[in-house]
């Protein structure tokens, strides 16, 4: 493990792939022709330009061709005034397998090209008018994972790494951004550079929490990443004092101004999550860390962001939410062609239930409000913390009984 540091949990061979590992299928260049709607530029890649843009009806998302011949496809998204989306995704299925973030309107035009099998795909950018739109590969489809289960499984450990490193990156990108806006002085602008930021360390959490800084004790939190960057209220340290996201959270929105001490924890926040990013290389999965990944997201979900703990000062709980599920489901695709051997009517059932949840957080969406859901807020939380509990809940029964599963397959 290239580092000094040391894991103090019991997910110590978690991994997170280098940066650009999104493209494990494929790779592409920024040299490579512009897109031009399914046209083949050197090297062969079909060619699809996404333009997010401001319209009658809302922010639009459109491609230039909705169907490409299976192989090496470059992706090239433009957001020319789309204020309301900030990322792109292509969906197989529930797997997100190709993904761009930090999408802000003016911003020069990003790509990324992975290698797709014959299928159909969706093409989903949240917030936008219409959010999900066919994409057509044609052509033979990719080979099916083979093997035992256990071979699978770990096929599926290296697919989700893909996600998790991607995560990593857009982190980095957006706690720069967070910091750029904190520096700048403007509360309104700060206050939404972090409910765009708060989405990838949800993610991923439960990957990559319980890393320590070297020279450090595991149980001292002078020196444990996650403290250092997702430490709440209700878990402060007196001796080591509010720093991370919640720190700048208080700030920005409980006192609504920015100080220079403001200016001091972003700065920090940035040196820690770039921190977090390299040490967190050169790890390995096993799909029980998969399993129980997932199920620590739910447990989260219903710990601190139902109970409105997490965000205390934004009420952006519903933001979190959200990704912790996104993070907890994106575990389960990459493990499901081993589970489906190991067990399909446990798979299907899950597979159910994280619909349920995920229909249920679309009654909660607002592309007006920050990080893309309502507040919140008391009333809120009076009236609908029940409900989403108990659909929660009945993801997370089954859902904790894979790490078992897959660790005896």
């Amino acid at each position: 493990m290239p580092t000094p540091w040391r894991r103090s949990t019991a997910l110590a061979t978690l991994s997170v792939l280098a940066l650009g590992a999104l493209a494990a299928c494929g790779s592409g260049s920024d040299s490579e022709a512009s897109a031009k709607g399914s046209t083949t530029a050197k090297g062969g890649a079909s060619q699809v330009a996404i333009t997010l843009a401001s319209g009658a009806n809302g922010d639009e998302c459109t491609a230039d061709t909705t169907s490409v011949p299976a192989g090496p496809v470059t992706f090239t998204v433009t957001n020319k005034s789309a204020t309301g989306i900030t990322e792109f995704e292509l969906l197989d299925g529930q797997r997100i397998v190709g993904e761009k973030e930090n999408l802000a309107p003016g911003l020069p035009a990003v790509r990324f090209t992975l290698t797709l099998g014959g299928g159909n795909y969706e093409l989903y950018c949240p917030n936008a008018a219409t959010e999900k739109s066919p994409f057509t590969v044609t052509g033979e489809a990719s080979a099916s994972p083979t093997g035992s289960a256990a071979q699978v499984l770990a096929q599926g450990t290296k697919d989700y790494s893909s996600y998790v490193d991607l995560q990593v990156d857009n982190m980095v990108t957006a706690v720069q951004n967070l910091q750029k806006a904190v520096d700048s002085g403007d509360v309104a602008a700060a206050q939404k550079a972090y409910a765009e930021a708060r989405p990838f360390y949800e993610k991923i959490e439960s990957d990559v929490e319980g890393f320590v800084l070297p020279g450090f004790d595991a149980t001292d939190n002078h020196g444990n990443l996650d403290y250092l960057i997702d430490m709440r209220a209700s878990n402060l340290d007196p001796a080591v004092g509010w720093h991370g996201f919640h720190a700048v959270e208080r700030d920005v929105f409980g006192a609504k101004k920015i100080t220079a001490s403001t200016k001091k924890l972003a700065a920090e926040l940035t040196t820690n999550v770039t921190k977090l990013a390299k040490v967190a290389k050169g790890l390995t999965f096993k799909p029980e860390d998969l399993a129980n990944g997932a199920a620590g997201l739910l447990e989260e979900v219903q710990a601190n962001k139902i109970s409105g703990e997490e965000e205390a000062f934004s009420h952006i709980d519903l933001v979190d939410f959200a990704n912790n599920v996104e993070g907890a489901q994106q575990a389960f695709e990459a493990l499901r062609p081993g589970l489906t051997e190991i067990d399909p009517a446990l798979t299907k059932t899950i597979s159910k239930r994280f619909a349920a949840v995920t229909t249920l957080l679309e009654n909660y969406k607002d592309p007006k409000a920050l990080g893309g859901y309502r507040t919140y807020t008391p009333a809120l939380k009076k009236s609908d913390a029940n409900v989403l509990s108990q659909t929660v809940q009945a993801l997370q029964d089954p859902l904790g009984r894979l790490a078992e599963k897959v660790a005896t397959a």
